[in-house]
């Protein structure tokens, strides 16, 4: 009886985490875009998630049980996602400069390069996150080319419209 009202509890104490990030957080919105383009070539790798974590951690000043509540509510949300256009919305709201909109796509590219590699499907979830945030494809392009730089990758000469 003890064990199922303390799981009773634990239930709403979670649930009250997950509240407290809105449905229109561009916090949330940009985990769901962080999923999007991580699973966008049907494989999450351990360096994408390491990455990923390290990603939010850098961006965002949360607690560990804040920062695994964020995730929750990101993954849920770009899992019943049928576009990206509510995400970028709600980001191009909160991020009416467009230095920090470029920057936010290098972060994209940095989760795209985080396996070593990166693939057409991915390229063109991230092409498709630009142009909803209004990011010019020469932008782009210069963000992919920093992201494989930062990686060591060969990939930053490759010319692409």
């Amino acid at each position: 009886m003890f064990d199922r009202i303390q799981a009773f509890l634990q239930t709403l104490t979670s649930r009250s985490d997950t509240r407290e990030f809105a449905p229109d957080d561009p916090r949330v919105a940009f985990v769901a875009l962080c999923f999007q383009v991580m699973e966008a070539d049907g494989h999450v790798s351990e360096s994408e998630q390491k990455r990923f974590r390290d990603l939010l951690r850098e961006r965002y000043d949360l607690t560990e049980d804040r920062l695994k509540a964020l995730i929750a509510v990101g993954r849920d949300a770009g899992s019943q996602a049928v576009d990206y256009y509510r995400f970028t919305s709600d980001l191009r709201r909160h991020l009416v400069n467009e230095e920090d909109r470029v920057e936010l796509l290098g972060s994209l590219w940095d989760l795209v390069y985080a396996d070593g590699k990166r693939n057409e499907i991915e390229d063109h979830v991230i092409w498709r996150i630009a142009d909803l945030l209004g990011v010019s494809s020469r932008e782009r392009v210069l963000q992919r080319q920093q992201a494989a730089a930062r990686i060591g990758s060969g990939d930053t000469a490759e010319a692409e419209a």
